[in-house]
Formats: C-alpha cells, sequence, structure tokens
C-alpha cells in the first residue's frame, strides 16, 4: 500500500509500524520543531536514509493532489502542527492521543493529568473539515496511574500504536467503509503559560500536578526561571533546588528568563 506519513518524531513507532506492516511511504511532511522538547530528527533521517522525499513546509490541497496523482492509498497523521487540507479523494487518518470526542483539541495529554481523569486512550479517526471531528475508525483505551506523568501516558501511547496499525492496515477498507460518527463535542483548549506555572506559594501535592501533567516539556517557576523534567517532593531541598510551601523542585534543566 502507498501511502504518506505526515508528523514529528512524537510519533515515530507509527511510521515504523506502517513499515513493518509493509507499507511503501511514498511522501513524508513534518514541522519545523525546537529540537528540544519535540524533535523531527529521527522523522527527516527516515527520510534521508530511505530517499523519500519530505516536506518541512506546510502541507496543501496541492500537495494533496501531488499524492493522489503518486497512487497514495491514504496519509496517516500523527502530532501535525497545522491543520492538514480535506479532500474526500483521499483518505487520511489522524491518530489522537484521547478518546474523542472527549478531548479534542492540539494537546490533550497534559490537560488529561490536570483533570484527573481515570483513563484516556488512541483514536484513530478520519481527516474531516473539522478539528478532530472525522468518523471514528478504532479507538483503545488504556487506565491513567494515580500519579501519571506525561512521559508514562505516552508509553501507553506508544504500547497500543502497533497493534492498531496492524488492525488499520489490514482491515482498512471496512474500517472505512464502517467507520463510526463522533457522538458529541468535547474540545479542549491548549494549555496556558499559566497552567504550566509552579511556584513558591504552592504546595508540593500542587506543584506536583503541574510537573506531572508536562514531564519533558518547559514548566515555569514564577517569572524567573524555565525548568524541564521538575519533579516536586516534600522536605527541604539540597543545592540546586526551587523552594516550595513545604517542599523544594528538583529539575533535569533550568534557564534563567
Amino acid at each position: 500500500m502507498k501511502i504518506a506519513y505526515i508528523g514529528i518524531d512524537l510519533f515515530f513507532t507509527a511510521l515504523e509500524s506502517l513499515v513493518e506492516k509493509g507499507c511503501e511511504i511514498v511522501e513524508i511532511f513534518t514541522c519545523e520543531t525546537d529540537n528540544k522538547t519535540e524533535f523531527n530528527v529521527k522523522i527527516c533521517d527516515f527520510a534521508r536514509q530511505n530517499g523519500i522525499p519530505c516536506q518541512m513546509t506546510r502541507i496543501t490541497a496541492e500537495d494533496i493532489q501531488m499524492l493522489k496523482q503518486k497512487g497514495c492509498k491514504m496519509a496517516v497523521c500523527a502530532g501535525y502542527y497545522f491543520k492538514i487540507p480535506w479532500d474526500a479523494g483521499l483518505p487520511i487518518v489522524n491518530i489522537h492521543p484521547s478518546l474523542l470526542p472527549v478531548g479534542r483539541g492540539a494537546w490533550p495529554m497534559p490537560q488529561t493529568i490536570l483533570r484527573g481523569m481515570k483513563k484516556s486512550g488512541v483514536t484513530f479517526h478520519k481527516i474531516a473539515e473539522g478539528f478532530d471531528t472525522g468518523d471514528i475508525l478504532l479507538q483503545k483505551e488504556f487506565f491513567l496511574d494515580q500519579k501519571e506523568t506525561l512521559v508514562g501516558f505516552m508509553e501507553k501511547v506508544y504500547a497500543l500504536i502497533p497493534q492498531m496499525i496492524k488492525e488499520l492496515t489490514e482491515n482498512f477498507d471496512s474500517l472505512w467503509d464502517n467507520a463510526l460518527l463522533q457522538d458529541g463535542d468535547e474540545y479542549w483548549e491548549a494549555p496556558t503559560r499559566e497552567d504550566m506555572t509552579v511556584g513558591a506559594g504552592m504546595t508540593v501535592g500542587e506543584a506536583d500536578l503541574i510537573l506531572r501533567a508536562f514531564l519533558g516539556y518547559e514548566c515555569y517557576y514564577e517569572d524567573e526561571f524555565e525548568i524541564i523534567g521538575g519533579r516536586a517532593f516534600e522536605g527541604s531541598g539540597i543545592t540546586d533546588t526551587l523552594p516550595l510551601k513545604d517542599g523544594y523542585i528538583a529539575y533535569e534543566k533550568i534557564e534563567r528568563m
């Protein structure tokens, strides 16, 4: 099956799984990333090593026409920054890390943790004109740990993707023709900087929730520091920590703002 792949390194396991199932990747579309918390290195290396055209600029309606001319049967999108033009002539599957229709939006994973939800999952759905509104092809759920982190959340996502890709490629026509209409609408706005900010006046529990929800990404300590890999602990911190009301924050990286 000839397909195009659209995304960044965040869901590289999906690209690997498609190749393992014998899909021929004829074109790759990715984005400029900061290569600090989000990356495109694996995607670009894969394209270069396999002689596959790799486009960094935003995908257009003309690109969709080009893919159809190349004989693509479908495109798979995962972790792409831009809305993809809809075209009835090319099936496009999006991989979304929530149980749609709950959690529509660009970054539902941290919100899931901040909201204290007990479960989430992965949805494969059709790209449609509305954002994350397309019919559902496949959906699988997982339960969240009591102290779930964004890293742990994504490990659960990655564990589901190979089997879901297998089902998608082996039963594509049936899944596409019998996709389920989404029932309901719960769009989540992307987290704000305030959502990602901790400070000395917070308890360990309050700070820990935020730091777990964004683990691996930037969080902010008041208006002083940007931290990555922060975790909150009770007691007195050793050197190179940041104070909380009843504990401290240790971190992997810190930069004064």
